[in-house]
């Protein structure tokens, strides 16, 4: 896994080496700390655009929305590592928590460098001029509820692999959406290649995950 901004794209039948906990901890650590090196000092998130964007632009609200969406995946995705020792799904999961957090800690390093709060009170996807009623904890499209997160808990080998890659299709899903959306709409060069990438590697898993389900004889929703 590079540091660049191009995802992965796993393929299923792909191998890698098993011993990534230490590179996914220190992923999350660093976020924790709210440390901004994710973010590279030559590519600033300043992009084309003469003016920083306002705290209501669909700049800040994409970074801040999607941040919140990818933690989410991030923290599925450490969930199903201890449930299953299927190497096919813990690839997979290697490659979420540690692609979205490097994406993540991007996005809150734009929103430091424009001055910005790192969340606001407005409603997720107001920038895109999106309504979704935020229920048990799923605050955007494609997002899981607490009850999900709570069942994958409860579940262990192919029930969790089957349980997890079901809520992380509807999750690329909507991650995909909210990233196309803001591509259309950017006004920041740097921000929108961002979303390019996501959009890119999100379709890209879409497939794998559909794939990985029909092997396992599940259909795409639980």
């Amino acid at each position: 896994m590079t540091a660049d901004l191009e995802p992965s794209q796993p393929a299923a039948g792909r191998r890698r080496r098993t011993l990534w906990w230490p590179a996914a901890l220190a992923a999350v650590v660093a976020l924790g700390l709210g440390v901004p090196a994710l973010v590279s000092s030559s590519t600033p998130a300043s992009g084309s655009s003469s003016s920083t964007p306002s705290t209501d632009s669909a700049e800040a609200g994409f970074a801040r929305d999607m941040a919140t969406h990818h933690q989410q995946a991030i923290d599925m995705s450490f969930i199903v590592r201890d449930r299953t020792q299927d190497q096919a799904v813990r690839t997979l999961a290697f490659d979420i928590i540690n692609t979205q957090a490097n994406q993540r800690g991007m996005l809150m390093g734009y929103l430091d460098q424009w001055g910005l709060t790192q969340t606001s009170a407005a409603k997720p996807m107001t920038w895109m001029g999106h309504t979704y009623e935020a229920h048990d904890g799923s605050l955007m499209p494609g997002m899981a509820t607490n009850a999900d997160l709570d069942k994958l808990r409860t579940l262990s080998g192919k029930d969790a692999e089957v349980f997890y890659l079901q809520l992380m299709l509807a999750h690329h899903r909507g991650g995909a959406d909210m990233a196309q959306a803001y591509v259309d709409a950017a006004k920041n060069d740097v921000e929108k290649r961002l979303a390019q990438t996501m959009v890119n590697g999100q379709k890209a898993e879409i497939d794998l995950i559909t794939t990985m389900l029909t092997e396992r004889g599940a259909p795409p929703s639980s």
